[in-house]
């Protein structure tokens, strides 16, 4: 399963619902789809994606070997595969749902919450900080994406 911006909104839209569903917050269904890509674009500082590392390791492969000695296809090549394996390493093997952690899921909840309280795409918000961030912890630790 590769990781993209599309399952950042699938993440996106998975929160949503069961804040929705759950009266935690209210908003214009006529914004949904404008508040899913702004959530995924929020969830993206908190997450690393495959295309993400991707790039970035081939961006370091660039660094090492200069932009004019890259081989053909980088991604085939025995240096961009283990500057992908150090990233990955990085993130001390935490993810979810295929995306990679950059910050903890304490963090990743009170992100998003400061996003729900802040956003002019969400009417209301109901329960405190702690009950928002405790719910949030609770529904992104078991998102799993649809992708397959």
């Amino acid at each position: 399963m590769k990781t993209d911006f599309e399952t950042l909104k699938d993440l996106a839209v998975y929160t949503t619902n069961h804040l929705k569903e759950n009266s935690l917050i209210e908003f214009d269904s006529a914004k949904r789809e404008e508040l899913v890509d702004a959530m995924a674009t929020e969830y993206g500082v908190s997450f690393a994606t495959d295309e993400d590392i991707r790039d970035q390791a081939i961006e370091e492969v660039e660094e090492k070997m200069g932009a004019d000695n890259l081989p053909e296809d980088i991604t085939e090549s025995e240096m961009f595969n283990h500057a992908r394996k150090e990233i990955i390493k990085s993130f001390n093997g935490e993810n979810i749902g295929g995306l990679y952690l950059v910050e903890s899921l304490h963090q990743i909840a009170g992100r998003m919450n400061q996003f729900l309280l802040n956003s002019d795409l969400i009417d209301d918000v109901f329960g405190t900080d702690e009950e928002l961030v405790a719910f949030l912890i609770s529904k992104i630790r078991f998102f799993s994406s649809k992708k397959n």
